[in-house]
């Protein structure tokens, strides 16, 4: 199987279990299933300029932000009636999007690098600072809310219905952004991103390219931020704050800005994860810094290459050959991964308000046990903090394992079932 038939089969795949979720997921893990896709369309637009133009943007929430606030005056004021049917409704975050993206990115461009990025992060905290006070536009601290209305035979009054508007339009949105990387204005990106000298002396105005990309991507973010104010019906000032747009950064560079679709894996799984481990812990956001921070040292281009070098390398050296690899590599993670967990929650615990309130007067007095995990432990015990570490050395032990397996794979000529010869796929991976 080719590269191209893998991931066609992959892309079929994965619409077909996308149309499928509303019969396999419940109402509460379908609206996750929502936000998920959103985020991932605000992850993708947001690498048209990140990954693609190579302009690294801190304040991306601002566009999300307008889109959503044009997005619930328009339903207000149309009731998902005449120009703008309730599925209709997305147009207008663009439209607030694309506005706010030509002012802001005529500004922003005139400078690169930290400069740049510098500017669109004041942009967006000016406005997290001013929305609160312009109570007639956004409402103050209690934001604007709005109701779907019927429209087009639909009463948009359930998840399912809103869900498939979202992925209707999420998907047309990430073809359409696909399309626009091919165009010669977005191959002109990659030019941004590699060499802007270059592309200045050949003739190109660099700046009204670069003001060009940033609305693209602007407008895509008010999409994003109009198919938030669907689901919810309500904005409020909050959606222009820095994390939103630190989470478009972090999305981004975990899925792996050097991919189309990477963004929107990495903005899936890590909006999954949200979901899944905030419930569980009050330290997710720490348990997501550390997977940010071991991505980059470790797999700079982010997970989507991990995927593809790893299929690249099983059509090179076979199945059988890789499988060992996989194996460590996941029993790695697990190890690893439990190791981290289990210092982190009882070091959480042990420092806690309600644990100290709980340590007896007598410093000679044993300390109370700590139940995690459905067993009890005591802080002061050796055999304690030896889980942790055997954990910790096992993990690293895999790792090592791991890597002077996959270095002797890369090393060797490739055997076994389905490999390719080295020199077709030197050639295939060259093309």
């Amino acid at each position: 199987m080719n590269t191209r038939t893998l991931i066609a089969t992959s892309l079929v795949l994965g619409l077909a279990i996308l149309l499928g979720l509303p019969w396999l997921l419940s109402m509460g893990l379908l609206n996750a299933a929502i936000q998920m896709l959103i985020a991932a369309l605000f992850a993708s637009a947001f690498n048209v300029v990140c990954g693609q133009a190579g302009m690294l943007s801190f304040g991306h929430a601002a566009y999300f932000g307008i889109g959503a606030f044009a997005t619930v005056h328009a339903m207000n004021a149309l009731g998902g009636t005449g120009l703008l049917p309730t599925p209709l409704l997305p147009l207008a975050g663009a439209l607030g999007g694309l506005l706010l993206g030509l002012v802001a990115g005529w500004f922003s461009t005139q400078r690169t690098g930290t400069y740049f990025a510098m500017i669109t992060l004041a942009i967006a905290e000016l406005l997290h600072s001013l929305a609160p006070h312009l109570k007639s536009v956004f409402g103050g601290e209690a934001g604007v809310s709005s109701m779907r209305m019927p429209s087009v035979g639909l009463t948009f009054g359930s998840t399912t219905e809103v869900y498939y508007l979202v992925l209707v339009w999420v998907l047309v949105s990430l073809l359409l952004l696909y399309l626009f990387t091919r165009t010669p204005v977005g191959r002109l990106a990659l030019g941004l991103r590699e060499n802007r000298h270059r592309l200045a002396f050949l003739g190109y105005d660099t700046h009204k390219l670069s003001v060009l990309v940033f609305s693209v991507s602007a407008m895509f973010s008010g999409i994003a931020g109009g198919l938030q104010v669907i689901n919810n019906e309500a904005a409020n000032y909050v959606l222009f704050e820095s994390t939103l747009s630190a989470a478009a950064v972090i999305n981004a560079y975990i899925g792996g800005v050097g991919t189309f679709l990477g963004p929107a894996l990495g903005a899936a799984l890590m909006t999954f994860f949200g979901y899944a481990v905030s419930d569980l812990t009050q330290s997710w956001l720490l348990y997501q810094g550390i997977l940010f921070v071991v991505v980059m040292m470790f797999m700079p281009q982010g997970l989507a290459g991990l995927f593809s070098g790893s299929a690249q390398l099983w059509r090179r050296v076979g199945f059988w050959r890789l499988l060992p690899v996989v194996l460590g590599f996941a029993a790695a993670t697990t190890l690893l991964g439990s190791g981290v967990a289990f210092t982190v929650e009882m070091l959480r615990r042990l420092f806690s308000r309600d644990y100290r309130a709980l340590l007896p007067a007598d410093s000679d007095a044993p300390w109370p046990s700590i139940a995690l995990y459905g067993v009890d432990w005591v802080p002061a015990a050796i055999t304690t903090w030896a889980v942790p570490l055997a954990l910790l050395a096992m993990g690293g032990a895999c790792v090592l394992f791991t890597r002077r397996r996959l270095l002797s794979i890369r090393n060797a000529s490739p055997a076994g079932p389905g490999a390719v010869p080295t020199s077709t796929a030197t050639v295939q991976e060259s093309a």
